[in-house]
This record gives structure tokens, sequence and C-alpha cells, in this order.
């Protein structure tokens, strides 16, 4: 016997069940907005500053063996050959 699929019993449970009505809520009452500092902005909205002094302070750490390595093994090189 083949699998229904789930498309199939959606739609076998939408016509199974019985028609539901809506009622109408009253509209609520629009929130006052609290006043702005500038154009768009929020008083208390933060925005997002990153400090990435030891990303770079690591980054130019690593560089620098990098480099270094790699000076000391062209230098070997030499010596090798």
């Amino acid at each position: 016997m083949a699998k229904k699929s789930k498309a199939s019993r959606r739609a076998a449970a939408r016509s199974s069940t019985a028609p539901t009505t809506t009622v109408d809520r009253p509209a609520a009452a629009p929130t006052p907005r609290p006043a702005t500092v500038s154009a768009g902005r929020r008083p208390f909205e933060r925005e997002f500053n990153p400090d990435y002094t030891p990303v770079i302070k690591d980054l130019k750490r690593i560089g620098t063996l990098a480099g270094t390595f790699f000076l000391l093994l062209i230098a070997l090189s030499f010596f090798l050959k």
C-alpha cells in the first residue's frame, strides 16, 4: 500500500473539519511612540561598534612569525646547497 503524502493528508484534514467563523474584534488603540532623538533613531538604540584591537595585534604577530620562518627557510636553503 502506498504512503500518503503530507499534501494529501492536509487536504483531507481541511475538508473534514467544519468551517470556522471569524469574530471581528475591536481594533486596539495605537500606542504612542516615544520622542526620538533624531529622525528614525530611538534614544535607547545602541550602535554596533566592535573593538578589533586584539585581533589586529594577533594578525600582526602571526604575520611577523610567518615572515621570520619564511626568511629562515630561505637562509637555510642557501646553506644546505
